[in-house]
């Protein structure tokens, strides 16, 4: 079994930075391709960026290419997002999930979510 645990949300101005980490229990960490999702009230749970196992591969949304960053240490278990110049329309809460080797941007693919950190952008 897989645990997922998402730190680092919180409340930020428009223009500031966060760092998200997600840390993973388990032996099947290096294996798993992991996804960021979000979920704004409302709004369905949209992808916004995914690594693959190996961390060579990485796919973003086009809402926050050029502006959120996702990295993994794999000797950690642990996979960041880094978000930078944060707008008011990235406030959701942010969820971890991990699948077997490859990205994938259907929330429905992955098998293992962290209970969400919230993010909350100011104007």
């Amino acid at each position: 079994q897989v645990q997922l645990v998402e730190s680092g949300g919180g409340l930020v101005q428009a223009g500031g930075s966060l760092r998200l980490s997600c840390a993973s229990s388990g032996r099947t960490f290096s294996s798993s391709a992991m996804g960021w999702f979000r979920q704004a009230p409302g709004k369905a749970r949209e992808f916004v960026a995914g690594i693959s196992w190996s961390g060579g591969s990485t796919d973003y949304t086009d809402s926050v290419k050029g502006r959120f960053t996702v990295s993994r240490d794999n000797a950690k278990n642990t996979v960041y997002l880094r978000m930078n110049s944060l707008k008011p329309e990235d406030t959701a809460i942010y969820y971890c999930a991990a699948r077997t080797y490859f990205i994938d941007r259907q929330w429905s693919n992955y098998d293992y979510w962290g209970q969400g950190t919230q993010v909350t952008v100011s104007s």
